[in-house]
């Protein structure tokens, strides 16, 4: 006997009244690439728009799960829902999340008001799960007033997760060369509140002067990226963090720019669709036989990568 489909309705449902198992379904749904996607989207849709999404990132080593924790902490106090998706690396052997971050985060594991999920990155170039939109909508329809979305801080990740949070939080650590690397990476670009977490190692001093510096020398942007201390293992400064979170949240109201920071990232995720939909159809036509047979032909002489290309679209 074949297993039943699940009740999409059901789950979305159950997901608004804040079951934790709803919402566990919904999200496995979106990571299985489910034959339901399209319902579950069509029904969260209506449901979804709400919350703020906060990413935080920086360099491995840097103490981003247990700012995390502090953080949550500092929001369920205020009395805010919040979820978080923790994306961790791939396993090369079976593709799934190390689970690091839900060990580190048992301490919310009772609070009704907390869920947490971890996701594999699954190999995606950038470090974030390619299903990790859709798991953002799943938690704003299950009405969390804040989803935190950690990255594990490889790669481009740290750019990454700008591109779908409202408010980017990076941190940085003394004595890791961070200052300079924040530079060279593009992450002074992307983030808006910076965070020198284990301020009470040697060099934490220098550090936030080293970014303070820096900043002064970007373009100005309407916002400028408070630069502060934490030690967020004892619970300092996070209440400063959250406050500064709470005064970019005002700014982008009162500048527009949250709005064009939502218009950019639904942009965005429509066009991943759309191109994966042409690369299931590209696998319909032939998939990597035909890109090859085209791709001989090229080599030959007999024909333009354009032409090519055109060819190839015009199977679709």
């Amino acid at each position: 006997m074949g297993r039943r489909s699940p009740d999409v309705a059901a789950l979305v449902t159950g997901a608004r009244d804040g079951d934790p198992r709803s919402v566990a379904r919904l999200i496995s749904l979106v990571e299985q690439e489910s034959p339901l996607l399209r319902e579950v989207a069509v029904r969260l849709a209506p449901h979804t728009g709400a919350a703020q999404v906060l990413g935080v990132t920086g360099p491995p080593g840097v103490g981003k799960s247990t700012t995390t924790t502090a953080l949550v902490a500092g929001l369920r106090a205020a009395g805010k829902r919040v979820g978080v998706l923790a994306v961790d690396p791939s396993s090369p052997f079976s593709g799934g999340a190390l689970l690091g971050d839900r060990v580190r985060m048992g301490v919310h594991a009772e609070d009704p008001g907390v869920y947490v999920r971890s996701m594999a990155s699954r190999g995606h170039l950038g470090g974030l799960s390619w299903a990790t939109p859709q798991a953002l909508r799943v938690l704003d329809a299950a009405g969390c007033d804040v989803v935190v979305v950690e990255t594990v801080g490889v790669g481009q990740s740290e750019l990454e997760v700008a591109s779908l949070a409202d408010t980017t939080v990076v941190l940085v650590a003394p004595g890791m060369g961070d200052g300079v690397q924040a530079a060279k990476a593009g992450i002074l670009e992307v983030a808006d509140v910076l965070v020198v977490n284990k301020a009470d190692r040697d060099g934490a001093d220098r550090t936030a002067r080293e970014l303070r510096s820096m900043l002064t020398m970007a373009p100005a942007q309407g916002w400028t990226p408070p630069v502060l201390r934490t030690v967020a293992a004892r619970d300092e400064g996070i209440g400063e963090v959250l406050a500064a979170v709470e005064d970019h949240r005002g700014w982008l109201a009162a500048s527009g720019e949250g709005v064009r920071r939502r218009r950019v990232r639904a942009a965005r995720e429509v066009e991943a669709i759309a191109v994966g939909e042409l690369r299931r159809r590209m696998g319909d036509v032939g998939g990597a036989a035909a890109i090859d047979a085209l791709a001989d032909r090229v080599v030959a002489g007999e024909l333009d990568p354009y032409s090519a290309a055109d060819e190839l679209v015009g199977r679709l």
